[in-house]
């Protein structure tokens, strides 16, 4: 364990976070809407921070260890989303308590897109854009980009990558440099976004929105800069846009490098990981649509359709965008898709939940089961497309999947002890912890009327999610703390 080396590296990673903040300066100087001393404020104390903690280690070069990976991921999300929260509170229209600073920008970071902000129309735009910046950051991760950028600093980077993305296709490189990785991941993250928002304003969106609203798509963050989200525009060409990237940004960004360096989308077909995802989003679009049909909710199949396809995609892929108040859907529609929000996005895209690689091994497990009780004595790999899975990874998505229902009941019941109905404290921690946003009952359209015990949960549960449980619980382990 290196202490002084880790607190190097947060100094770094503060002093450039600090720059993220500048842009929104920028856009209250243009909108004149005098805001502009909160990003500076914002910008100074970061930074200075950052600083403070770097220059008395600035000279100290001790080789980054895996365990300080580890720490430099966990305590870093949460200094950023501490800092992160300093612009809310300097805010001159924003009358924001701590934890709810806090709350609005983890919210942001962790691309979950559950807010305690009411009237967004009404808001400045310097605010309005830095929350979508920051879901637009923690989209790819922040210590990703990071990951590009130190080794300019003297800091190598591969263990921050191993520990910022756990799971069973963690050491799968893009390219034989983890700098080369990272930088690619970021032009195709950038070029996606930038796709995203022209069509957004060739579709009608002011540039403003435009911009704001192709970062928290990319990112599946859901984050608007309008109180009525994606329905504001009430425009069906906006909607199946944001269905278009918000579909392609839950996609492992792996395979859009192959596709971008190879020119073709053969290795989309072949992987099993992305047929399932289809498949998961086809068939929760197709059962939407019907029981909206059946039931009679809206007067055209076109209109149900367009409605059950859009809110299929933005809650299977947890962005959580909405275009209509989907918890008021009848029967048990509304909690299927806060079900799906479970499965979530691929392995390597931007979105949360437990991802979809995961799902598909269990399932293949299961299946395995089934006919080891035939054959009992035969040897079953469990195969993801034509390679067997090593048993220990089967076991890693076991365990995974344990703590994961073990953590949602806990802290459940922590919401059910502060006094929230059953409905809210279940879909809170779901869509806090599959970082999806949005609720169902008192948090369906934002977490205001929380108290502060159930913020601090949620909280607790969107970094959760963000980190996928163990980069955060191994912090925990006596093993972890052992020489």
């Amino acid at each position: 364990m290196s202490p002084r080396v880790i607190q190097r590296i947060i100094g770094l990673l503060l002093m450039v976070f600090s720059v993220t903040m500048l842009p929104a300066l920028l856009v209250s100087i243009m909108y004149a809407d005098h805001e502009h001393m909160t990003f500076a404020g914002g910008f100074l104390i970061t930074a200075a921070s950052g600083l403070i903690l770097w220059f008395p280690v600035r000279k100290v070069a001790d080789e980054l260890r895996l365990r300080d990976g580890f720490l430099v991921v966990a305590g870093f999300w949460i200094v950023l989303g501490l800092f992160g929260a300093v612009p809310f509170l300097l805010a001159d229209h924003l009358d924001m308590k701590p934890i709810d600073a806090v709350f609005e920008s983890m919210s942001g970071l962790t691309t979950t897109g559950a807010t305690v902000l009411t009237g967004l129309d009404l808001l400045p735009e310097s605010i309005l854009y830095y929350r979508q910046q920051l879901q637009w950051l923690g989209g790819m991760g922040i210590i990703v980009l990071a990951v590009a950028v130190l080794p300019m600093l003297g800091v190598g980077g591969m263990q921050l990558y191993r520990a910022e993305t756990p799971g069973p296709v963690k050491d799968t490189k893009l390219t034989p440099r983890i700098t080369e990785t990272a930088k690619a991941l970021w032009y195709i993250y950038v070029g996606i976004t930038l796709v995203c928002i022209l069509a957004y304003a060739a579709a009608g969106m002011s540039l403003f929105d435009a911009i704001g609203h192709g970062f928290s798509t990319v990112a599946i963050g859901g984050f608007s800069t309008h109180d009525a989200s994606i329905g504001h525009f009430d425009s069906p060409l906006i909607e199946m846009i944001a269905v278009v990237f918000m579909f392609i940004a839950g996609v492992n960004f792996s395979l859009h490098f192959l596709a971008w360096r190879k020119a073709t989308i053969v290795n989309y077909l072949r992987d099993p990981e992305f047929r399932a995802f289809v498949t998961v989003l086809g068939l929760l679009t197709a059962l939407t649509t019907i029981y909206l049909v059946v039931t009679g909710h809206y007067p055209t199949l076109t209109i149900a359709f367009t409605k059950a396809i859009f809110h299929a995609v933005s809650i299977g892929t947890t962005t959580g965008f909405s275009t209509d108040n989907y918890s008021a859907w009848p029967g048990s529609l509304p909690v299927a898709l806060i079900l799906a929000s479970f499965i979530g996005g691929c392995a390597g895209s931007t979105g949360g939940g437990m991802k979809v690689i995961r799902w598909l091994l269990v399932y293949k497990q299961g299946v395995r089961e089934v006919r080891q009780l035939v054959h009992p004595s035969a040897t079953i790999p469990v195969k993801i497309g034509q390679k067997a899975v090593p048993e220990r990874v089967i076991g890693a998505v076991w365990g995974f999947f344990a703590v994961y229902i073990i953590l949602f009941g806990f802290m459940m019941l922590l919401l059910l002890a502060t006094g929230l109905d059953q409905v809210t404290a279940f879909s809170a921690v779901a869509a806090a912890l599959n970082n999806l946003g949005p609720g169902l009952g008192d948090v369906s359209s934002n977490f205001a009327s929380l108290s502060v015990m159930a913020k601090s949960v949620s909280i607790a549960a969107m970094l959760l999610g963000r980190l996928e449980i163990f980069t955060l619980f191994v912090l925990f382990t006596p093993t972890f703390w052992n020489r």
